[in-house]
């Protein structure tokens, strides 16, 4: 099918507060790419950027921040990703559109992308397209571009008062993108006053922290947070004094030449943390990469409650079935016997085997034995956590999913972290495997339907889904989302407790390290 494009020097122009900006028209999509809403010197924090004259294009993707790991493909029909110029100057944001009426007052869906806060970007995944998602739903649609690792969340803060808030540069930079959208979402046909942030992994941590972040307050007022979640969290009383100085003296630098570390290339400075970062996080220390309660962050909720802001904030939030099931799994697990698949659940789980199998098929009836192998409680049980504290302190409604589809691949294969993307965005058709006739499509139809309606009015449910009411305190109201989507109470909660129990379950006693790999969570033993 022919479609329309249209990029000419008059159409499309937009004028925001800093100057004007050009975009192009795909089949009466506004898409605007790279646009720059913040300067910042490294480890400082973020200021507007000056305004400009004449007009500036917005045709390109902005530059992605570096990252410390090199990508490496890997089971890209899973997550199919792409790869871009890299440049620490990378507070860019891009932008979807059906409008530019100032008077349209279109709800407005941010998009914080995952890959912890190391790693990661706004186009990393062919899914964070956000054209789909804002034809389907009549959005504004926009994701973001910040700092990372060391350049956004290295605490300095005790050696100068210029790196006050260094541990938190990169949320300050999703603060000022935040800002950036108030003042200029109007002319793009967006309304300032329903803004919602949606991330998944890293980018539902970037949610939840932001929610407990006073510079933020009032420039969000949704939050959606997808295997957001997790143990990981530093706590509230972080020191990033050993960590730098350890690389200080690796560097050779005295503790007065701080500042070198402003100008130093990159990959040196990331040289330096990969040589000490080891011994400073056995003997106990803060390691950086992850932002650090002060005054301007209060902290993780979970440790130190919401803020009151927070509490009337309507938040939506859930994990998938499978998060860790990135290799092939049981392949053709529905052709094996019920002995051979009770043994590979007897080998995993040994003496727990019977009551885990019992509490399994209780929770997932109809769903394969071999799927309690790769069942996830490193996401789903934090996040229970969250829930259930938010029910009890909030006054905003929380609502839970868990998205549990089996997908046509290797016989079958459990939903896994970043599956549900596609289907929040849309953007199934950019992604093969997740293709089967009358049913997937369906699937898209009810998640992005229901993420869409919660954007717009602060609820998720929809005709196509069944009804979907909020969290009550003890009562865990889950949208099981799959073939046959449907409503359950606290339908796992046993189960989920059961298998930590087990010490089987990736958690915070068996991991050495956590990294983010192109928002692949990797986890070593």
């Amino acid at each position: 099918m022919a479609k329309k494009f249209v990029c000419t020097p008059t159409e499309p122009v937009v004028e925001t507060v800093e100057g004007k900006i050009r975009g192009f028209i795909l089949d009466g999509t506004y898409c605007f790419h790279g646009i720059p809403y913040a300067e910042a010197d490294r480890f400082c924090q973020p200021h507007p950027v000056p305004a400009w004259e004449g007009v500036r294009d917005a045709l390109s993707y902005g530059y992605v921040c570096p990252l410390m790991e090199q990508d490496v493909p890997d089971k890209e029909v899973l997550v199919p990703h792409r790869y871009w110029l890299m440049d620490e100057h990378c507070q860019n944001l891009n932008l979807w559109t059906r409008s530019l009426d100032p008077k349209a007052k279109k709800p407005v869906m941010v998009w914080l992308h995952g890959g912890g806060f190391s790693a990661g970007s706004a186009i990393e995944h062919i899914a964070y397209e956000g054209d789909r998602l804002c034809e389907f739903g009549d959005v504004v649609v926009v994701s973001v571009n910040h700092r990372l690792n060391l350049l956004g969340y290295l605490d300095l803060s005790a050696f100068g008062e210029k790196y006050k808030n260094s541990a938190n540069a990169g949320n300050a930079d999703l603060v000022a993108a935040l800002e950036w959208i108030h003042r200029n979402i109007a002319a793009f046909g967006g309304d300032p006053d329903n803004v919602t942030l949606f991330g998944q992994s890293g980018g539902g941590e970037k949610v939840l922290t932001l929610m407990n972040t006073p510079a933020a307050d009032g420039l969000f007022h949704k939050g959606i947070i997808e295997s957001g979640v997790t143990d990981l969290t530093p706590g509230s009383s972080c020191d990033g004094v050993p960590l730098v100085r350890a690389m200080l003296e690796y560097l050779g630098l005295p503790e007065s030449e701080v500042a070198q570390l402003e100008t130093l290339p990159y990959r040196r400075l990331v040289e330096a943390y990969k040589a000490v970062a080891g011994k400073v996080g056995r003997a106990g220390n803060y390691i950086g990469n992850w932002p650090v309660a002060n005054e301007w962050y209060k902290g993780n909720p979970r440790e130190v409650g919401f803020t009151d802001h927070a509490k009337t904030i309507p938040v939506l939030i859930g994990t998938v079935m499978g998060e860790f099931c990135f290799d092939p799994g049981v392949q053709n697990k529905y052709a094996l016997s019920e002995d051979e698949a009770m043994a590979l659940v007897e080998e995993k789980y040994g003496d727990a085997t019977p009551r885990l199998v019992e509490l399994f098929r209780a929770a997932y009836p109809g769903k394969n034995l071999t799927d309690l192998l790769y069942l996830d409680a490193f996401f789903r049980g934090p996040t229970q956590q969250f829930i259930a504290l938010r029910s009890a302190t909030c006054t905003a409604p929380t609502y839970s999913y868990l998205f549990s589809y089996d997908f046509p691949i290797d016989g079958g294969k459990t939903a896994w972290h970043c599956s549900e993307i596609p289907f929040v965005f849309h953007n199934t058709c950019r992604t093969p495997l997740f293709n089967v006739p009358g049913e997937t499509d369906r699937l898209e139809e009810q998640i992005s339907g229901a993420f869409v309606h919660f954007a717009r009015y602060g609820n998720p449910s929809i005709p196509a889904l069944p009804d979907w009411t909020a969290c009550k305190e003890g009562d865990e109201a889950t949208m099981v989302l799959d073939k046959n989507s449907e409503l359950r109470h606290n339908f796992d909660a046993e189960l989920i407790k059961e298998l930590i129990a087990t010490g089987a379950a990736p958690n915070m006693t068996l991991l050495d390290s956590v990294s983010p790999d192109g928002n692949k969570v990797t986890v070593r033993h």
